[in-house]
């Protein structure tokens, strides 16, 4: 793939990743319901809880990459590596997740069935697809995937501490007061487990696949 269309392929991530954000903080704003909350709290509280959605991270990031690279196809900076590793593993385990744990458990509709999908299912074919086209290759290396996989394990550990003291957790799989304690380890360390294969599939893939873009 030759510079121009790389450009054109990642502006498009991060076009759609930018709007799928957006749009959901619109909806957050106005009080739609998050998962299955049928009495929103105040602004301040609906904007704190979007922020802290693994979700909603996985997809900045995702957007903070595709900007960049939009900028420049062929960068491969060390900050660039790990921010776009973390976004491109964060993303995929993302919709995995979404799709087995939370899915069955939501009924949307509208507005709010349209931006559950765009960033529980757009966004990451998008972002794994335009990685596999248009690179850059390669681009990972160990001490990237080791921090940037800080970032889950640190959100984890935060998120448990926080619904601890609140009351509230982002996702039901994580509530030990309904799941128990043993439920949400055995949770968590599932995840964990999808986030090392992610990875590993994610660093073997980067040294097979063909480079790109082409200066030429």
């Amino acid at each position: 793939m030759d510079l121009e269309r790389a450009r054109a392929a990642h502006g498009t991530v991060a076009a759609v990743a930018i709007g799928a954000l957006l749009f959901q903080l619109v909806l957050v704003v106005q009080g739609s319901a998050v998962l299955v909350e049928e009495d929103p709290p105040g602004l301040a509280a609906r904007l704190g809880r979007f922020v802290s959605y693994f979700t909603v991270q996985s997809n900045f990031l995702v957007a903070v990459a595709s900007v960049m690279l939009a900028r420049h196809p062929d960068r491969t900076t060390p900050w660039l590596r790990i921010i776009r590793l973390a976004g491109l593993v964060g993303i995929a385990v993302t919709a995995v997740v979404h799709f087995l744990l939370l899915r069955p458990l939501l009924d949307l509709e509208g507005a709010d069935w349209a931006a559950d999908k765009l960033l529980h299912m757009v966004v990451p074919v998008l972002a794994v697809l335009v990685w596999v086209l248009a690179g850059p290759r390669p681009a990972f290396r160990t001490r990237d995937a080791v921090i940037a996989m800080a970032w889950p394990v640190a959100w984890t550990g935060w998120t448990l501490v926080v619904g601890e003291i609140t009351g509230w957790l982002p996702y039901p799989f994580m509530d030990a007061d309904a799941e128990g304690w043993g439920s949400v380890a055995v949770a968590c360390l599932g995840v964990l487990v999808l986030f090392l294969a992610v990875f590993a599939l994610v660093g073997w893939l980067d040294r097979r696949l063909p480079p790109g873009p082409s200066r030429t």
